[in-house]
């Protein structure tokens, strides 16, 4: 068996065997990790992804060159905690502190709301949909409702980050790899390709000895799927990306990597990726259908260079950002074609605090445009919503309100906006924003969240 390290000619050996994956046993975790082979030919070389391992047993990654190429920056790295209470000190949350110390206290106050919520988001080692609040006098108490693959892989990606004990403390005495294997076992029958990617990506995280079992499943998945959304194939992208360190992904990562960029035939990403769906809102593009093939586009590059996929990633975040309303609210709908804003309204929490962050941030830290300033306005607005006196950040509960939106019954103003938009873009129906305005909160909290929260932040 080989593992990694230099060999007398300095050529990278590497563990082949997918035993050297983890098997959920925090006691039997290898010590080092599987890369990918760089080539010392012709001055060739591919850039190969390796993990930080830390005392506090937090696995993350970071990608770098080999064979003499300039070093890549490095993923963000979790810091060890001394206990329960655990203090977030990552290098981004540093860096929100350079730019905005307001907007960093409103982070760390997140991360601390975070672990106090999650443990209620697992009820018999399975992941709720949501946690509803329900109102009892000026108090709120938080009802877990539902349950969800899709969320706990989320939640997965921020737990696995997280140390050991904290781990337990928010699963029940269980580690996130126990999380990861319980649902890797389930993938036989997943039919949606977006549950497949996530847990894929899961397991890719965590080094899990289910990752081919994963991996397998997810291209079977995909061989069958005509019409895909662009969102389950940004997180496609992303899971084979993490996976590639791995195992072989490359020619599945080629197939996904082609399928993601072809989608995009304007300024943004639409929702499906390939034509179809109502024709009255064929051209539209929510926001997180941007905002992961943002990240995929990014991390793609920073794992090997890919200066075609950071153009696309660069061209869309650009796009949003300069959409951003002016107290900083990320907008939901999109027009594809122009970059426009369709509707702007529901204005998500998640959006603010981690999916925005997280696409950005990793478009920086794969060489791309920093765009701190924008990332710093959308976590004021958190603070501080423009549309309502209402606070979304509650410590007790602990919980983040879903979204600000408009009281439209059925969303017609949603669909008023993309018929409209269809027949010219721009057009928008001025007199159903003042007969709906944004003043509704959604009191309710989805688990990926505040999984997405840590996985940005910590």
């Amino acid at each position: 068996m080989a593992v990694l390290g230099a060999g007398k000619q300095g050529v990278i050996h590497v563990a082949r065997n997918v035993r050297q994956l983890r098997t959920g046993n925090a006691g039997e975790r290898p010590q080092t990790d599987c890369g990918r082979l760089g080539s010392h030919g012709g001055g060739i070389a591919y850039s190969h992804r390796t993990r930080v391992r830390h005392a506090d047993g937090a696995c993350h990654p970071r990608t770098r060159a080999v064979c003499g190429h300039r070093a890549r920056r490095s993923w963000p790295r979790a810091y060890r905690s001394g206990g329960s209470q655990m203090t977030s000190k990552s290098v981004r949350l540093r860096r929100i502190a350079k730019h905005d110390r307001q907007a960093a206290a409103t982070l760390e106050r997140l991360i601390g709301i975070a672990l106090r919520y999650l443990p209620q988001a697992f009820v018999d080692g399975e992941s709720v949909f949501t946690l509803k609040g329900m109102q009892a006098g000026h108090t709120w108490q938080a009802v877990p409702t539902g349950r969800s693959l899709r969320y706990g892989a989320v939640t997965a990606l921020g737990l696995a980050r997280l140390p050991y004990r904290t781990q337990r403390q928010v699963l029940g005495g269980e580690t996130c790899s126990d999380l990861v294997g319980r649902l890797a076992k389930g993938l036989d029958e997943i039919t949606s390709v977006g549950d497949a990617a996530m847990i894929c990506w899961a397991t890719a995280e965590t080094e899990h000895a289910e990752l081919p079992h994963a991996l397998a499943r997810l291209a079977e998945l995909q061989r069958g799927d005509n019409r895909p959304y662009v969102v389950d194939a940004a997180w496609a992208v992303s899971a084979l990306v993490c996976a590639r360190g791995l195992l072989d992904v490359e020619a599945d990562l080629a197939h996904a990597r082609t399928r993601l960029l072809g989608a995009r035939t304007g300024a943004l990403f639409p929702h499906f990726t390939t034509a179809g769906g109502p024709w009255h809102r064929a051209h539209v593009g929510c926001f997180a259908d941007q905002v992961y093939p943002v990240q995929a586009l990014a991390r793609l590059h920073a794992s090997a260079d890919d200066p075609p996929a950071l153009a696309v990633a660069e061209s869309v975040a650009t796009s949003i950002c300069t959409a951003q309303g002016s107290a900083g609210q990320w907008w939901w709908h999109y027009d594809s074609r122009t970059g426009g804003v369709v509707e702007g309204y529901p204005v998500y929490s998640v959006h603010q605090h981690a999916m925005a962050p997280m696409a950005l941030l990793d478009l920086a830290d794969a060489g791309g445009a920093d765009h701190i300033g924008a990332i710093c306005r959308g976590l004021r607005w958190l603070a501080e919503p423009a549309e309502t006196s209402e606070e979304l950040v509650l410590d007790e509960p602990p919980i983040t309100w879903r979204k600000v939106a408009r009281g439209d019954p059925r969303k017609l103003v949603r669909g008023l906006c993309a018929a409209s938009t269809r027949i010219r873009p721009g057009l928008r129906p001025p007199a159903l924003e003042r007969i709906f305005p944004p003043t509704a909160v959604d009191h309710e909290c989805r688990p990926y969240e505040l999984g997405w929260l840590l996985a940005t932040w910590v």
